[in-house]
Formats: C-alpha cells, sequence, structure tokens
C-alpha cells in the first residue's frame, strides 16, 4: 500500500491488544482508553434505556470479540448498535465479530473507502508488525447494515447519539459521534499529544485534505463538547482540539512561506521536522511530521 520507510515503526511496540475495563467519563458513556499503545483506539460504548452504541473496535477479530463482550456486560440485553470513526484497521477491522450481534452503521462515504482501500490496508497494517500480522490474520472485510449520507441519529433510549460525516480530512470518510451534545468522540481526526496522522501515501492514498481538516476542527471547536474523546491518547476537553487545529495550521502556513521562498519539497519537508520536533517536544509519533508536509507541499493536503 505504501513504502515501509514511510511508516513509523512499531515493530518493537507492545502487541495491540484492546485490554481493561470500560471508565465511566459520563452519564452512561465508557471509554476502554487505549493505554497510549500503538494500534489500540480508544473505543466507546454509550448505554441508554433499551439500546447500547460502541465506536470501534480494535484491530482484528480478537479485539473485536473482547470489545463485544465489554459492551454486552455493560447493555446487557440491549439491543446493539456499532459504528466506526473511520476505515482505517485499529478503527474497523473488529467489525466481523458484530455481524448479527449489532447492527453496523456507516456513512456512504465510509462504506465506498472500505471498498476502495481495505483490502490493501489490511496488507499493509500485517507489515507493520508480526504482533499485527497475528491480530489481523483471520481478519474480514464487512459491510454495514445501515448506510447514511450526512448525518444520522441514533435513539439510545434517554441518550442520543448523533453521527455526523466530515471526511474528506484524515481521511474521505471521517466521522464524529456527538453523544447527547456533551461527549465528542473523533477517531484520528485529534489525538492527545500525538503528531497528526496524514497517510499521504501517493500513488495509493493522497485523500488526506488538510485545508478541510482545519475547517473541520473549527466547527468542531465551535461544539464546546464538555468531554472529549480523541482516537488515541487521553480523553481530555475541547483544548485538544484546538492544539491539534494549531498544529496543521501552523504546518500549512510554514509549506506555504518555504515554498513561496523556493524551497523543494526535501527542504521543506526537513526544515518543518526540525522546527516541528522542537515546537511540539512532548508529542509522540514525530515521524508523521514529514508526511504531513509534503502532504500539504504536493497538494495531498490543500
Amino acid at each position: 500500500m505504501c513504502p515501509a520507510a514511510a511508516q513509523p515503526d512499531i515493530s518493537t511496540s507492545p502487541p495491540p491488544i484492546v485490554r481493561g475495563e470500560p471508565v465511566k467519563v459520563s452519564e452512561g458513556v465508557y471509554v476502554i482508553p487505549d493505554r497510549r499503545v500503538e494500534l489500540v483506539p480508544n473505543v466507546g460504548i454509550v448505554v441508554g434505556r433499551h439500546s447500547a452504541l460502541v465506536i470501534d473496535t480494535g484491530l482484528g477479530p480478537r479485539n473485536g470479540a473482547y470489545v463485544l463482550e465489554q459492551a454486552r456486560r455493560l447493555a446487557g440485553d440491549r439491543h446493539l448498535y456499532l459504528t466506526v470513526t473511520h476505515f482505517h484497521p485499529e478503527h474497523g477491522f473488529g467489525a466481523q465479530v458484530f455481524k448479527g450481534a449489532a447492527t453496523i452503521v456507516y456513512n456512504a462515504a465510509q462504506r465506498g473507502e472500505l471498498h476502495r482501500k481495505g483490502a490493501g490496508y489490511l496488507d499493509m497494517f500485517k507489515g507493520l508488525s508480526p504482533a499485527a500480522a497475528t491480530e489481523l490474520h483471520y481478519a474480514e472485510l464487512v459491510d454495514p447494515d445501515v448506510v447514511y449520507e450526512g448525518a444520522a441519529e441514533i435513539d439510545l433510549g434517554g441518550r442520543t447519539a448523533v453521527l455526523r460525516s466530515v471526511g474528506p480530512a484524515h481521511t474521505a470518510s471521517d466521522q464524529v459521534i456527538l453523544i447527547d451534545g456533551q461527549v465528542l468522540f473523533g477517531g484520528d481526526l485529534f489525538e492527545t499529544r500525538i503528531f497528526p496522522i496524514m497517510p499521504y501515501f501517493p500513488p495509493h492514498d493522497t485523500d488526506v485534505d488538510g485545508g478541510r481538516w482545519i475547517g473541520v476542527l473549527e466547527e468542531l471547536i465551535a461544539l464546546d463538547a464538555e468531554i472529549v474523546v480523541p482516537g488515541h491518547g487521553e480523553v481530555a476537553g475541547t483544548s485538544l482540539i484546538r492544539d491539534v487545529r494549531d498544529y496543521l495550521i501552523y504546518m500549512r502556513a510554514e509549506v506555504e512561506r518555504l515554498r513561496s521562498a523556493g524551497a523543494s519539497a526535501d527542504e521543506t519537508v526537513a526544515a518543518i521536522d526540525t522546527a516541528a520536533r522542537t515546537r511540539w517536544p512532548t508529542w509522540e509519533r514525530p515521524e508523521w511530521i514529514a508526511l504531513g508536509a509534503r502532504a500539504f507541499y504536493e497538494g495531498g493536503a490543500r
């Protein structure tokens, strides 16, 4: 799917296993924390009077089965829904265990992106580490039961989940989920103290759109959610979204400045990589700086 050199090296990272009990972050809203383990997302479980919603599955069927077990433990015999923040494997490639056990809901762009890129990303993620390959060995791509355009609302019984398609940004089909206007799940549109993942892998995947990503983050900041659940990293507040927006604005401006001054793509990437590591010294995965700068420079992020 993309050159191995373009991917962060996670070969020595802990196994990408969803572990631990769900933590209550608001009334009826739980998160299984990622523990800052690579390829483990924050998983959401939202419980209403008659239904429950699971948000993201983890990488592969074993993680999906664990998430389903935890959801059943919290939800009892309530009807289950499953949705994913975007199609990337660590967020949605455990969905197969939910088939028949839950109503799977994606936006139309998610389904399309899964069809176009799912097999390629499956192969790419298997190559990231032996542990990732193990989790994905029996992974199957599954279609949703329900597809929506624009936005969809799920009544869980005294608790409402609003699903909204906001891509292209991080991917062509990003989705945010807002629970009762207070708890926002945003997938990899924002992460806590991690450089934004810009999957710019020409010619295979150039759908990342940094300019639109900034606009989406502006819209999400305006929601002023009390609790913000990132794709990876600790649960926080709206300041988390501002941090990611400010970084992307900085990168876009620096690319424009350096390109206007005659710097080549390689020169621009090198300069921004050095400067960003200094400016955000506590953020993890600086490998993504270079890909982001190149995406802005070459037009993969407008």
